[in-house]
């Protein structure tokens, strides 16, 4: 990515204008851009932005995949039921469009790969807990692999 798009980049996760953000990132056609911004966004700031990167068509899985994890998508697959009870609507409900839209595959491309980390006893834990939790959820994604500048 080029200096001119990383200025941009962080011009747009500093700006306080949410209207801004969202029109711009609705906009664009970066999947990339739209990976980075995910990457270092401030999850304190809630679920609309995360909402608008999911919708845009530019979207790649691995940008899902990263949102899920980010958005601590690992809880809901330790314990769904513990999800399901929140009292955090907002969360709970933006979770479950995430998990249904990385499930049923609804992203057009598959070229940025993002790795959730998990140990391989966390994926034997998650896995004797539920046995039917989808592969995607819990293992790098196809793509490329980018280093994700920290801004």
């Amino acid at each position: 990515m080029d200096k001119k798009t990383i200025s941009f980049l962080e011009q747009l996760l500093y700006n306080t204008d949410k209207d801004y953000i969202i029109s711009e990132l609705t906009n664009t056609d970066n999947p990339l851009l739209l990976h980075y911004f995910a990457a270092n966004y401030n999850w304190n700031s809630g679920f609309d932005i995360p909402r608008v990167i999911l919708e845009n068509e530019a979207c790649d899985l691995g940008t899902g995949l990263l949102i899920f994890h980010y958005a601590e998508g690992y809880r809901m697959l330790e314990n769904s039921d513990g999800v399901s009870s929140s009292s955090l609507e907002e969360w709970k409900d933006s979770l479950n469009k995430i998990y249904n839209k990385l499930i049923n595959f609804e992203f057009k491309s598959q070229n940025i790969s993002f790795d959730p980390d998990l140990t391989k006893i966390q994926k034997y834990k998650l896995k004797k807990n539920n046995p039917n939790i989808p592969d995607i959820l819990i293992n790098k994604s196809p793509g490329e692999v980018v280093d994700i500048p920290k801004l």
